[in-house]
């Protein structure tokens, strides 16, 4: 079987399209390796160095990046066993890679102007927390998979707004049957629980880096009493705002 197509596009970064093996001689040093499937499976794998021989052949885009060059120019290190579902926008940045299909040189840079363009793009989706993570089977569709996802955005971004099963599953076109089973296929948890967890991130943030009073904070983070903020935290948390901002402090 012949190797992948390599574009080596710096010392720290080489791409592989087509099928068949990579061949290791190009790979970085210290590589993260990615797999984009056949591009029609909507997932992206994080793969193990011996893995570009025999598992990353039916891979058709491969990518391979120094750690250092991720360090330096992404400050972000994937999971090393992540596997992602891939969105449509990096599924027709991966096709747009595949389809060119000249060896020439102007073939050469468009492949690899491509390649860099995927990649900045995976780890801007990493980077925004809106790449789903596999995790396992699940009785969704692609579309309920994107609009779950939209979903979990949403709570993200609007997490002081009253947000319920109802309006969230509305404004991302879902019924709430399948809102609530998306999350917890995809996130193992509720839809409550998700803006909480938001909420109480936020108390501890603002425990640590101001000087409001522990009931503003859980008025700003949404609990309408002291006393909901005090226990929804001490159980997330293991102790009372109180005594997280003493720690904190003292650290």
């Amino acid at each position: 079987m012949t190797n992948k197509l390599s574009i080596r596009i710096s010392p720290e970064f080489t791409s592989f399209v087509g099928r068949g093996p990579c061949d290791p001689a190009v790979l970085p040093p210290d590589a993260l390796i990615f797999g984009f499937g056949d591009i029609g499976e909507p997932a992206v794998s994080m793969l193990l160095p011996e893995d570009v021989v025999g598992p990353a052949d039916d891979h058709l885009v491969v990518f391979a990046i120094s750690r250092a060059a991720c360090d330096r120019l992404f400050a972000l290190r994937p999971k090393a066993d992540g596997r992602w579902y891939l969105p449509a926008n990096l599924r027709g940045l991966g096709r747009a890679v595949v389809a060119v299909e000249g060896e020439s040189e102007v073939d050469d840079m468009l492949r690899s102007a491509r390649s860099q363009e995927l990649l900045c793009q995976l780890f801007a989706e990493l980077a925004a927390d809106r790449m789903v993570e596999v995790g396992g089977s699940t009785s969704l569709s692609e579309l309920d998979i994107t609009r779950v996802a939209a979903a979990h955005q949403l709570v993200n971004e609007k997490w002081q707004e009253k947000l319920t099963v109802g309006n969230v599953a509305r404004r991302c076109g879902l019924s709430k049957a399948k809102l609530t089973r998306g999350f917890r296929e995809l996130y193992q948890c509720s839809v409550a629980e998700a803006v909480s967890e938001r909420r109480l991130q936020r108390a501890r943030q603002l425990l640590a880096q101001s000087d409001l009073p522990i009931s503003s904070i859980g008025y700003n983070c949404g609990y309408m009493s002291n006393a909901s903020f005090t226990r929804a935290f001490a159980r997330r948390f293991g102790m009372a705002p109180t005594k997280m901002r003493g720690r904190e402090a003292t650290a």
